[in-house]
């Protein structure tokens, strides 16, 4: 089998193709035949080494991806030969809040879905429904969980409020997308024009241009009719975070997603925009297996698909590497694996 390993992580040409025999799955392991992987920002920083947490050297990369159960061991329950599954983000991660021995990311800290053949224990697996495509199918595990957990980790959700998401990254799109299946009201920022039509295509009620509205909290608070945002998806800051105050109602949320910036910046607001706020501020990071699964269930139940921006061959992933650092496209970039 193939696999692309980070021979040297932090360096531009680390990446590297590997050869190799098929692995065994142990007695609680599976082994999944993939057939598409997903790229994500943090992928991106892994490679340039300015991801948090440091990847073991030779790790297999990607966090996402989707693929067909072949084989299991002995004492496998969950899933049988001939289901489509995904891996979880953090494969130990089943359930409940992350404590620090559940931190192990996939294609970071073990091996991820850039591969031909994969093994992953039955409990970092989650079953898709074959309804949906493989790229699509391999598109949810970082971005989509992220969304939802932005959406549904902190305070309900309710029909009626409003959401605003900022850019028209992956995160954002989903949060879009999730947002309209809660029933609620999307404001979106963009300065993209492609990044607009794909925004308000999946859903966003209204799209705000920041190049020609740089103080777009203002304009969130009047199609709001003053009120604000319910939930804000922060996925810019720290620069946008005072502006993502301003737009938020007095009881509001504002969710920080961001993974890291390209210059080391300061959370920053004023007293002025605090002052007369009463929003919560939280933090979060992907999510469980539990987590996971919810996306699952709400992507099959309400015929939810994710946006696909650009294909590439898995002879091509430097390419992909390229493309996606590049920002050619508005959605997910995705590796066909096999077919």
């Amino acid at each position: 089998m193939r696999s692309y390993r980070l021979d040297k992580p932090g360096h531009p040409d680390g990446l590297a193709l590997h050869h190799a025999e098929p692995p065994a799955p142990g007695p609680t392991e599976v082994l999944v035949k993939v057939h598409a992987a997903a790229l994500n920002r943090r992928d991106a920083l892994i490679l340039s080494g300015r991801y948090p947490l440091p990847a073991r050297p030779g790790v297999v990369a990607l966090s996402d991806g989707a693929g067909e159960v072949v084989a299991t061991g002995a004492a496998v329950s969950r899933v049988r030969p001939g289901d489509h599954v995904t891996g979880s983000y953090f494969p130990r991660w089943t359930d409940g809040r992350l404590r620090p021995e559940l931190a192990d990311q996939l294609g970071c800290t073990v091996d991820g879905l850039l591969t031909e053949y994969a093994v992953l224990d039955e409990q970092a697996l989650a079953v898709l429904p074959k309804e949906l495509g493989w790229a699509e199918a391999a598109s949810l595990t970082c971005a989509g969980v992220a969304a939802w957990r932005a959406l549904t980790g902190g305070a309900p959700l309710l029909a009626g409020q409003t959401v605003l998401t900022l850019g028209s990254g992956d995160v954002s799109l989903f949060a879009v997308q999730f947002a309209r299946m809660h029933g609620c009201r999307v404001i979106a920022v963009s300065g993209s024009a492609a990044g607009a039509e794909r925004l308000a295509e999946v859903g966003a009620d209204h799209v705000i241009d920041y190049r020609r509205t740089p103080e777009w909290s203002a304009e969130v608070r009047r199609l709001t009719g003053g009120e604000g945002a319910d939930l804000v998806v922060e996925t810019h800051g720290p620069a946008t975070i005072e502006q993502s105050v301003r737009a938020t109602s007095l009881y509001g949320q504002i969710v920080l997603l961001w993974v890291v910036g390209e210059q080391p910046a300061a959370l920053r607001i004023t007293d002025e925009a605090y002052a007369g706020s009463l929003a919560t501020i939280r933090r979060e990071f992907v999510g469980s297996r539990a987590d996971l699964e919810a996306v699952v269930r709400a992507v099959g139940t309400h015929g939810l698909r994710p946006v696909i921006g650009r294909e590439f061959g898995f002879d091509e992933t430097p390419a992909a590497y390229r493309h996606f650092l590049d920002r050619g496209t508005v959605g997910k970039t995705v590796i066909r694996v096999a077919s």
